[in-house]
């Protein structure tokens, strides 16, 4: 397959452009067979993308709010609301909405998924056996990944962490923890360290999800890490709490987490509905701090995070329309220089085997947009697009 006369946009080249804009791309065996510019460098059909890589999902409690109502900017009602719902979850009605996520994933282009599983006692969730399932199910469409989503109070009890941890390790998972203001939280982050160096984990905390300058969770786990040499991956997401510190304190935390390593994931869709007023016009965003982080060289992905709950009432799994939501929270432009929000940065958060950058060799599995230059990316045509996968155009579905 020959795909002509399309812009690539420059963080995903994983080849030298050589001064060119727009390539002709030739799909051979699953695999980039060759790239090579086009003829006429003044018109693009369209842009090429890697396959989306969504690093920060729910997809056992998505498509709830009607059961549940939404919690309309209150993240502790909302948290309390799923509590009493998923008393009720069984396999069958998880099976139902984890299988309807994945596949309007994939129909938007998604090649692979984190999702946090709600783990609040030491047992393990009934959402965790239709996980596993589902991964085997889907192997070869979506690689799929869980963590363990468990307040981090609980780890102050040694024998459930220690029950939690053993079984996200035999699971294949990731060690996790919500992490807010707690009392003694760095002892408590600690064994939460403890637990992932025993058992070989890597570990992804929701951290500092509100507008508490007071909330430096992030800098506690990028201070952790780097104390304790810690060499498995740690994602952080939210860390919106950023947004509202001086300057001063936000960038010190910054560049303790790319001293550290950290991945950085913050979620505009659910956050922009979450923190600030809703008796008057919010002006706090609850976007953390992007630009800054990026100029560490800490690219941070973008992601979905909730989709139709009570955290976030509305939405889908089509992380083209994320992106286009904090494009315009974070004032991230030219648009175009940050796509690798959904496909680069967020392939080396989850330690994928391929990074997400186009060049001769990598995989056949791309997002094609009708989008001809970064000003029609977040447009309803510019997001039309064409799913390939493997070298082979992904047939739609209803």
């Amino acid at each position: 397959m020959k795909l002509e006369a399309l812009r690539i946009p420059a963080p995903l080249r994983g080849f030298a452009a050589g001064g060119a804009r727009v390539f002709d791309v030739t799909l051979d065996g699953g695999k980039v067979a060759a790239i090579v510019p086009s003829a006429s460098q003044t018109q693009a059909r369209g842009t090429l993308l890697s396959g989306l890589v969504e690093a920060h999902a729910h997809i056992d409690k998505n498509y709830t709010v009607q059961e549940v109502g939404a919690a309309q900017g209150n993240l502790f009602a909302a948290i309390e609301r799923m509590e009493k719902h998923r008393a009720g979850w069984t396999g069958e009605t998880l099976r139902l909405r984890m299988e309807r996520a994945l596949h309007d994933a994939l129909q938007s282009g998604t090649r692979a998924l984190r999702t946090h599983i709600d783990w609040v006692q030491p047992e393990a969730p009934a959402a965790l056996a239709v996980f596993e399932a589902l991964r085997e199910e889907w192997r070869g469409r979506i690689e799929l990944q869980f963590v363990s989503l468990t307040p981090l109070d609980v780890f102050a009890d040694l024998a459930a962490g220690e029950r939690i941890a053993a079984e996200v390790k035999r699971a294949g998972g990731v060690l996790g923890a919500f992490v807010y203001r707690n009392e003694g939280i760095v002892h408590k982050l600690g064994r939460v360290f403890d637990l992932a160096q025993q058992h070989g984990l890597d570990l992804d905390f929701h951290v500092d999800e509100g507008l508490d300058a007071e909330a430096t969770g992030l800098r506690s786990i990028a201070q952790l890490v780097r104390a304790r040499d810690f060499k498995q991956g740690v994602v952080c997401g939210h860390c919106c709490s950023l947004s509202v510190q001086d300057d001063a304190v936000a960038n010190e935390t910054l560049a303790l987490c790319a001293g550290a390593g950290l991945h950085i994931v913050a979620l505009p869709t659910t956050n922009l509905y979450l923190q600030g007023a809703w008796d008057r016009t919010p002006v706090p965003r609850g976007i953390t701090r992007i630009h800054e982080a990026a100029a560490r060289g800490l690219r941070a992905s973008l992601a979905t995070d909730n989709v139709q709950d009570a955290f976030y009432p509305y939405g889908s799994y089509d992380l083209v329309e994320t992106f286009g939501l904090g494009v315009q929270m974070a004032h991230l432009a030219p648009a175009s220089d940050w796509l690798d929000a959904i496909t680069v940065s967020p392939a080396k958060a989850l330690g994928l085997a391929w990074d997400g950058r186009i060049a001769p060799g990598c995989p056949a599995d791309m997002v094609l947009l009708a989008a001809t230059d970064e000003h029609e990316l977040i447009g309803p045509r510019g997001r039309e697009r064409t799913v390939i996968r493997a070298g082979r155009i992904l047939e739609k579905t209803q």
